[in-house]
């Protein structure tokens, strides 16, 4: 058998009373970490200090990685307040002053690599290029399958999360247009398919995708059930989500956090223009592809999205970009908006929006005034989004973009 290194992270939640593990978690080749209250955490601390989604660890590389506070009531890390910091092995986070503690650890692992299930989809060819794919004598995957899921070949997992895992998939099927040799399966965890609410969002994503055609949007390719395990088969995207991005590269020009501004209320203004409209619920810079072609938007995650004239339900959204009615379980088209203004002021500063938010008057405000690439008349745009009454705010996406335009 073949060996490879395989990255594992350790999170332990300890009784600092009693100095001793209560839960442990163990992650492998998963880049980001969300850790929270929600059930569709990859982390879930079902206690009162810790926010739905409190804080996100990104992998930055081999043997760093990036801690993200998402929680209202504060991260700490190894004792210091933080709302951004680079974590090492061994270090201490404490989820809220008093609140549950999880120990950070990193190893590399060795692991033994089993021989493909199906080696015979594997092209014996010689002269291809050194990390390709395919064969460019006989077009077949020249690495090993990893499994098959009725007609497509799994070659590389691309995520493991709380609420499932994302395949690279190849499809050979050339004989119907919509299915495309390359695409991205989406596979339901077990233990998430037997919480109702978890097996309601993923069907609803599949469901929501089918019937919708934006160049903003992935397309639909296909949703099955297969040995009991429920999947979504979706178009592959190739780019990089702009929380990523910013992370790696650095906070943008305002030119270019407006032109992505603006591409996204165009996908906005599609879906809420759907009968009946939908409403996202979780815009925020994770959830935004730039294609590495032309440098467009991608909206992405529809897990979350409700149609208006639903029932109230559970309450959706990132911290920081969640609308104050969003946030009680009462979202409408402008609570999408609201999370146009934080999104932008990440983008500039490459900071957490909770930052910037200020008790103003008779409530809050996001206070951007110290930001130096932010205009005044871009402010005046950001406040408007995000003013926490619905009715003071923009009232289409259309409106919002023209606004946009303006600040160019």
């Amino acid at each position: 058998m073949n060996t490879q290194q395989t990255l594992e992270v350790k999170l332990t939640l300890t009784n600092p009373s009693e100095n001793a593990s209560v839960k442990e978690w163990r992650f492998t080749n998963l880049p980001v970490i969300r850790i929270g209250r929600s059930p569709d955490n990859d982390v879930v601390i079902n206690e009162p200090l810790v926010s739905r989604r409190h804080l996100e660890l990104h992998q930055v590389n081999q043997n760093q990685w990036r801690l993200i506070n998402q929680g209202v009531n504060g991260t700490y890390l190894n004792g210091i307040l933080v709302s951004q910091a680079l974590i090492t092995p061994n270090s201490v986070l404490q989820l809220a002053q008093s609140g549950p503690l999880l120990k950070f650890d990193l190893q590399i692992l060795t692991v033994q690599k089993p021989p493909s299930r199906t080696p015979e989809a594997v092209c014996q060819h010689e002269g291809n290029a050194p990390g390709s794919l395919f064969c460019i004598h006989c077009g077949e995957p020249i690495v090993e399958v990893e499994r098959l899921i009725r007609q497509y070949k799994v070659l590389r997992t691309l995520g493991q999360g709380g609420m499932g895992t994302t395949y690279l998939a190849w499809d050979k099927r050339v004989s119907q247009e919509h299915s495309p040799q390359m695409l991205v399966i989406k596979e339901m965890n077990a233990d998430m398919a037997q919480i109702e609410k978890a097996r309601e969002l993923f069907e609803r994503e599949a469901r929501i995708l089918k019937n919708l055609s934006h160049p903003g949007i992935p397309k639909y390719y296909d949703f099955f059930v297969e040995a009991g395990k429920k999947y979504l088969a979706m178009e592959l995207i190739h780019g990089q989500d702009l929380e990523k991005r910013i992370f790696q590269q650095g906070p943008v020009i305002p030119q270019q956090a407006i032109d992505w501004a603006i591409q996204t209320c165009e996908v906005l203004e599609y879906i809420h223009e759907q009968n009946p409209p939908l409403i996202h619920r979780d815009i925020k810079p994770a959830n935004l592809m730039a294609r590495s072609t032309n440098n467009h938007i991608v909206v992405l995650d529809f897990g979350a999205v409700k149609e208006i004239g639903t029932f109230a339900g559970t309450r959706i959204g990132a911290e920081g970009y969640c609308a104050p009615e969003q946030y009680r379980g009462q979202p409408c088209t402008q609570s999408d908006l609201y999370a146009i203004g934080p999104t932008i002021i990440f983008l500039l500063t490459g900071e957490n929006p909770m930052g910037f938010y200020r008790p103003w008057g008779t409530g809050y405000k996001f206070d951007t005034t110290n930001i130096p690439t932010i205009t005044p008349q871009l402010r005046q745009v950001i406040e408007k989004a995000t003013a926490m009454k619905v009715g003071d705010r923009f009232q289409t996406a259309q409106e919002l973009s023209q606004a946009l335009g303006t600040c160019k």
